[in-house]
């Protein structure tokens, strides 16, 4: 079955596709059990999620029509649903340990992270929610950073911070750690991969417990899970999302490092890169980054002046020019009020017969496949959303999708 959570292909510095983030409003309990019970359940990604609560309304009323949308298409998850008690055991585990969910679809939700394809659909959140409103700038890189590096990161994480940006980073060793430390002042955020309360590596269980003192640890993972190596490269994802810009110090060629590098550039952010010699191997991913497109980076300002001009852009952030003397945002970052909701359009079975006949196992835009059939692309939407349910194509980012190869013995 397909990974619907693997961030989309494409090339180190190309463009990503953002379609418009959910509107925002405050949620209850209730609503906040009903968003984790559709998230858990079966083949609820975060593109289904956010399409579902679009066609909808509501979480609950998402729920309340799973049974009927897993049904369709001869789905193989009629009981797909997540129960209700293993929500609320899952919430409570999150209240012991003082990690507070933050969905897409209410406040407090990064504002750059919301403005992706695909962001998580909740975060756990440890600390300062406050300064995942805040713009961010990551600092990452080598594990076996060598001592010049380990400076340069200090420097760089001490200057930003006083510059009014968030400190961002996947409190690694190395690099991360250094970064994390020399911005507990003024602010940074820690991008874990496993559950916001596990230490990992547990070196760090000093530093973890102060950054959710005074900064923000947060996770796409429920409290107590334990991270294994695939979660690493979605962790790096979500630095990057939370990021106006990110700035590697020192990589070697095959690093994590640089696939977060890669995941900004393909999320549209500013890739910065210090130069290395040439003989020292954790200099070879930054040097490498330098020659296809990074910007090359000496000092803060050369951070500070590329980014300003992006934030006084950006919905939701306040430029460091606005920030107060104590380096506090001066007003709140924006929240988008829920527009009337237009009316579904329905959903014929000759609809569906033309949307399966039009899609193979090659990945096809959303818009080529509403061309093809010559439906509208609000009714194409609604069957992928079904076909998705009920496990039948593969998302591949950008809008791409594809059928997938019928399981033997099935329809």
């Amino acid at each position: 079955m397909p990974n619907r959570d693997d961030p989309h292909q494409g090339s180190v510095f190309g463009t990503a596709v953002t379609p418009a983030p959910l509107p925002q409003a405050p949620l209850n309990d209730a609503q906040r059990l009903a968003c984790l019970r559709l998230i858990r359940s079966a083949n609820v990604g975060p593109v289904t999620f956010r399409e579902l609560i679009n066609r909808y309304g509501g979480a609950q009323q998402a729920l309340d029509a799973l049974p009927d949308l897993y049904s369709r298409h001869g789905g193989r998850h009629k009981y797909g649903l997540c129960p209700r008690s293993r929500a609320e055991a899952e919430l409570e585990a999150a209240a012991r340990c003082g990690a507070h969910p933050v969905f897409t679809i209410e406040p407090g939700y990064p504002p750059a992270l919301a403005q992706i394809e695909a962001p998580p659909p909740l975060l756990y959140a440890i600390g300062d929610l406050a300064l995942l409103a805040r713009p961010a700038v990551a600092i990452v890189g080598s594990r076996r950073a060598s001592a010049s590096g380990l400076q340069l990161t200090r420097q760089f994480a001490g200057e930003l911070g006083r510059a009014g940006l968030v400190i961002a980073s996947g409190l690694a060793r190395g690099v991360d750690g250094a970064a994390h430390k020399a911005a507990l002042e003024t602010g940074t955020i820690a991008v874990v991969a496993g559950g916001a309360d596990v230490i990992y590596p547990p070196e760090h269980e000093d530093l973890h417990r102060q950054i959710g003192a005074t900064g923000c640890v947060i996770s796409e993972m429920p409290p107590g899970f334990r991270p294994r190596g695939k979660d690493f490269p979605r962790r790096n994802r979500i630095i990057a999302g939370i990021s106006i810009g990110v700035l590697v110090v020192e990589a070697a060629r095959r690093s994590g490092t640089l696939i977060t590098a890669r995941l900004a550039g393909e999320l549209g952010r500013e890739v910065f890169a210090v130069p290395g010699h040439p003989l020292d191997p954790r200099a070879e991913g930054t040097n490498h980054l330098l020659k296809t497109g990074a910007t090359l980076t000496t000092c803060a300002n050369d951070i500070i002046e590329l980014i300003n001009p992006l934030l006084k852009s950006s919905p939701g952030f306040n430029t460091p020019e606005d920030l107060g003397r104590q380096g506090h945002l001066l007003e709140p970052a924006t929240v988008m009020e829920p527009p009337p909701r237009a009316q579904p359009l329905p959903v014929e079975d000759d609809h569906r017969s033309l949307v399966l006949d039009v899609l193979g196992p090659a990945p096809t835009t959303i818009d080529e496949i509403a061309r093809a059939a010559e439906l509208p692309i609000q009714i194409v939407q609604t069957i992928v959303m079904e076909l998705d349910l009920s496990g039948q194509i593969e998302r591949h980012g950008q809008q791409l999708v594809s059928l997938l190869p019928q399981l033997p013995g099935t329809d």
